[in-house]
């Protein structure tokens, strides 16, 4: 394996997000070029991402680009100009339940702005495509825990449908243009400048607020915390590591980052209760349209190829989140 090379250049896109932003500051505290693009559209607070923003902005060897993946003129002006060595895709209309109600924004930026990630690789050679994917592909699986080698047929929502269209475009583009790329099936990600639409986050405030959290299934539901720590050492781990070619000749490959140990949801809140010093208002309703019951990833193939497997546990890693949460709002 590899070692993390700091004299190639990044391109993160969706730099201002919550990953993006994490893998972006671990890349420069290496002494890494780093170029983050982001269109900061409104999904969630754009203060957020302009405070990730700022903190990056520090670093000598940073630069930023506002830029939507739609915009393919623009976006190959920044590999023309650029010339980036790594790209990783992380830019992505996010959120299942959001994708039930605004699917075209989805259709824009996950496969029409990913179609255009992959011909700015096509037409300016990259050493190495790095996507992120999502567990969610895994549809209704009942088998567990999630292996790559799984079918994942059938997703519950247009969001995860997207996800595994950008598995199929991609496995094609490597095959026909011997791109090396790699997909990443990240589960459930939390921790400090989190998304405020994902759990933790949401949690978190509804509670500050003395607001009630909506638990979905009655609490009865279980899903692979991984902490935001585990993702970004994962993700470099593979940056410098491209795949071989497989026997359709594809330079492609799929891994699961997870913390490989399912959390009932109710054991999550009552751990986010205790490290903010406060009981939530509880609401429990059916299971909504779009969910699943359980994750659980397999990462036996990340921890054979790259001796890494996700550790935190789910008690520190809320502790984490929750110490930066109350300094950010002051709480």
């Amino acid at each position: 394996m590899k070692r993390l090379d700091e004299n190639k250049i990044y391109l993160i896109t969706g730099g201002a997000g919550f990953i993006g932003f994490h893998l972006s500051e671990s890349l420069l505290k290496k002494g890494a070029r780093v170029i983050g693009l982001d269109n900061m559209n409104d999904y969630y607070e754009v203060s957020l991402k302009e405070a990730r923003l700022a903190i990056l902005e520090e670093y000598e060897h940073y630069m930023f680009c506002k830029c939507d993946l739609a915009d393919k003129e623009g976006l190959f002006s920044v590999f023309d100009k650029e010339k980036p060595d790594i790209v990783v895709n992380l830019a992505a209309q996010a959120g299942v339940r959001y994708s039930i109600d605004n699917p075209d924004v989805y259709i824009q930026s996950n496969i029409v702005g990913f179609f255009h990630i992959l011909e700015a690789c096509r037409n300016y050679p990259v050493d190495h495509l790095v996507f992120a994917s999502s567990s969610s592909v895994y549809g209704g699986n009942e088998k567990i825990p999630f292996c790559t080698e799984d079918k994942a047929d059938h997703p519950l929502s247009l969001y995860a449908a997207t996800k595994k269209s950008n598995e199929l475009m991609a496995y094609s583009y490597s095959k026909l243009y011997k791109i090396p790329v790699t997909g990443l099936r990240f589960f459930t990600v939390y921790g400090p400048y989190g998304r405020p639409d994902m759990a933790c986050y949401k949690f978190a405030l509804k509670i500050m607020k003395d607001e009630p959290i909506q638990i979905y299934n009655d609490g009865d539901m279980y899903r692979d915390f991984t902490y935001i720590d585990d993702i970004v050492e994962g993700v470099e781990n593979i940056l410098c590591n491209p795949q071989s070619e497989d026997e359709q000749g594809a330079l492609y490959k799929i891994y699961n980052i997870g913390n490989n140990k399912p959390e009932k949801l109710m054991d999550f809140i009552s751990a986010l209760e205790r490290c903010l010093g406060k009981e939530a208002q509880k609401e429990f309703l059916p299971m909504q349209l779009g969910d699943v019951y359980r994750t659980y990833a397999d990462v036996s193939q990340l921890e054979k190829d790259f001796g890494f497997k996700p550790d935190t546990s789910m008690e520190e890693g809320i502790k984490k989140f929750t110490d930066w949460f109350k300094e950010y709002y002051e709480y």
